[in-house]
Parts: C-alpha cells; structure tokens; sequence
C-alpha cells in the first residue's frame, strides 16, 4: 500500500487552500497522511481525502512559536517515523522555507521528499520544484508541486469540505442571509471595528439579514460589530458549522481570513476587504464569484506586517458602508424580501433590522463608488474560478 505524506503546517485558510493538491495526491495513492500544526487541525478534518491527520506546532512555521527544542524536533521525527510513509510533498507559501522541514523529514527516515525552494537544497530534497515569483494563487502554487511530486492535477480545482454538514446555526433553517466575520488572526488584515459595524447597520437597514461570526475571542468585537439588529454567534460554531452557516448563506462580508477560504470551499460569495500586506494575486478568494474592495496601493503593501505599520488603516479605513452593500448586491441581487418582513414583525428569530428616522427601514441605493462592472480596484479585471 503506497503512502503518501502532505505537509502544510499552518493555518485553517492554508490548509483549505491545499485541498485541491491533496486531492491530487489522493487519486493515485492508496492512503493520504496530513501533517499540519494545532492551527490547521480543525480545517485539516473537513477535507476530503485525507486518511490520516498528524499534528505538530512547528517553530520554523508558526505565527506565534515557541523556542525550537531539540527534544520536540526529535518527537517530531519520531512522530513522522512512525506514520510509515513512502513519499512526502511539503506544501508552502511564497515566503516559507521548507528546507527545515525537509530535514525533519530526513531525520525520519522519509525516502523521497518534494519541495518548492529556491535555495540550494542539497541532498535534503529528491525533487526540487521551481516556482515564479508572481503570477500564481497559493491553490496554483501547490497543485504545481504536487504535479512536479508526479501527481497530475484535478480537473476541478476548486475548494471543497467533507459533507454531509451539520445542522447551520440559524433561526429556522433560513437561507439568503449575509454572515459578516470582521475579525481575523493577524489584526492588519482585518477592517477597522467602527468600520464592521456600518458594514452591517447598512446591510439591514438594505433588507439583509446578518450573522457576525467570530472566535470566542472575538466577542467583544463581534457584540459592538452586531450592535443589537444582528445575530452575534462569535465562538458559537465549531469550524463545520461555520461552513454549514457560510453554505446557506447569500455571501460573506470578510478580511483576507480563513473564513473567506471556508465560503469559497462551499461556493459562497465573498466580498473581500483586502489588506494588501500580502499580496491579491495570492489569496483572493478562489473559485466563487467575489469582489474586492480596498486599497491594494497603500503604503501597507507587500510588508507582510501583522499589525497595521501606517496610521489609520488606511488601506480598508475608507471603504464605506455604501460600497459593501453595493458589492453585497451585486453578488446577490436583491435582499430576501419575505425575510426582511419576517424580522420586522420579529418573527424569524433575527434581530429587527434598526429603524430610520421617520420609521423607514430601507434607504436608497447607492451604487459603489468608482465601480466599473467587471473591473476591480484600480481598474484590475475581476477574476474568478
């Protein structure tokens, strides 16, 4: 029986978006191992695919790491040692070395190890994969090495979960409604808080139901960004209900965060308030119709910065209430009309969206400013898969 090992030990949007490499592998192996750390664990469980999980905080990948010890590096080797593989594929982002990983790889006796490394890897890899500096989507990127590692890519390459999904957290099992996630693990990539909040007053006051999800660490945020006229399930799901609310729901309103590879894994619409610290190109939201909304110029741009370096957040700060519900519309036509008189008359389990002066409930549209169809920020074409 041919064994094969994945390596991707990062977080949940990255190990979403190895799905369709992994996938690869699978249909010509006999059994998929996926090693990735505590951040990815949860994300690593709704891929399809994968036979096997194996689990390690590695201090050469983790955001927040701990000091490398040789002890834990030695119980790493032996924890690879033990899953028995016959090949390894290391899955990486641009700026990631897999070079440290290979050489755990080695210490545990894995045969044959394939890579994406500029560096010279001497005898650490049997195939050293080349990858150009630009142009590729982080999904591109590791369907390409799992290619190079002799599996040919999927017809389909879009993102996808394990199903069924359990029950979505919703009153009454509704559809057509708008989940807005404003937090995100590094805080530049996510929109200013007073910010979130318009976003949604002016997605009800528009006739959107709203769910604002977040970690149970978000809750502060999340409470100010619902505001009391939308559903707060901050630390309410586990990562599969969240993708069972995101498959019902019309579209997300989210950061460059794993949620928005989450929605796209199920087919779902994203409005992406993109920090560019790291680049578009790399992670727009694959494979579902989205538009992007941001300052992809700012002076943020390709820092990698993990908090915001330039006063203000200037490059989400001036995205307007107006131009999220303009981009929500465009995604999802009109909002669900026999939901919105539902939840006025507080039938539907949503809050009742806020009142307006003169108790109208509905404002006119605006359209986005600056929106040209088809065309995104700075006039870039707008793509998807």
């Amino acid at each position: 029986m041919r064994s094969v090992l994945v390596v991707r030990l990062d977080s949940a949007g990255d190990v979403l978006l190895a799905g369709p490499a992994i996938r690869a592998v699978a249909t010509v192996t006999d059994r998929v191992v996926l090693l990735t750390g505590p951040r990815g664990r949860e994300a690593a469980g709704l891929l399809p695919c994968v036979d096997e999980i194996a689990v390690w905080c590695c201090p050469w990948i983790d955001p927040e790491p701990g000091p490398v010890r040789r002890g834990d590096v030695l119980a790493a080797a032996e924890l690879v040692r033990r899953l028995r593989v016959d090949q390894a594929v290391i899955l990486t982002s641009f700026h990631q070395d897999p070079l440290p990983t290979a050489l755990l790889l080695r210490l545990a006796g894995v045969p044959h190890i394939t890579a994406a490394s500029d560096d010279y890897p001497g005898s650490l890899l049997d195939v050293r994969h080349r990858l150009p500096d630009r142009g590729l989507h982080e999904v591109e990127r590791m369907v390409s090495v799992a290619a190079a590692a002799g599996f040919p890519p999927p017809a389909d390459l879009r993102l996808r979960v394990r199903t069924p999904l359990p029950q979505a957290p919703v009153p009454w099992g509704m559809r057509g409604y708008v989940v807005a996630h404003p937090g995100a693990s590094v805080p530049a990539r996510a929109p200013l808080p007073q910010r979130s909040a318009q976003y949604v007053r002016a997605l009800r006051l528009a006739g959107w139901p709203v769910a604002v999800t977040g970690t149970p660490g978000d809750s502060e945020l999340t409470s100010s960004t619902a505001n009391g006229c939308a559903l707060d399930l901050a630390g309410k799901t586990t990562l599969a209900e969240l993708a069972a609310l995101l498959a019902r729901a019309a579209v997300l309103v989210t950061g460059n965060t794993g949620p928005a590879h989450l929605a796209a894994a199920v087919g779902t619409p994203v409005v992406s308030l993109f920090a560019p610290v790291v680049p578009l190109e790399r992670w727009w939201p694959w494979g579902v119709p989205h538009e992007v909304l941001g300052a992809q110029d700012a002076a943020c741009a390709g820092s990698r910065a993990r908090t915001c370096p330039v006063p203000g957040h200037p490059c989400l700060a001036g995205v307007t209430a107006d131009e999220v519900a303009a981009a929500v519309r465009r995604l999802a036509g009109a909002p669900p009309g026999t939901m919105l008189r539902a939840a006025a008359a507080g039938r539907s389990g949503w809050p009742a969206p806020p009142a307006l002066p003169g108790g109208s409930h509905l404002p006119r549209s605006s359209p986005g400013a600056g929106y040209s169809p088809g065309r995104g920020p700075g006039g870039r074409p707008r793509r998807w898969r």
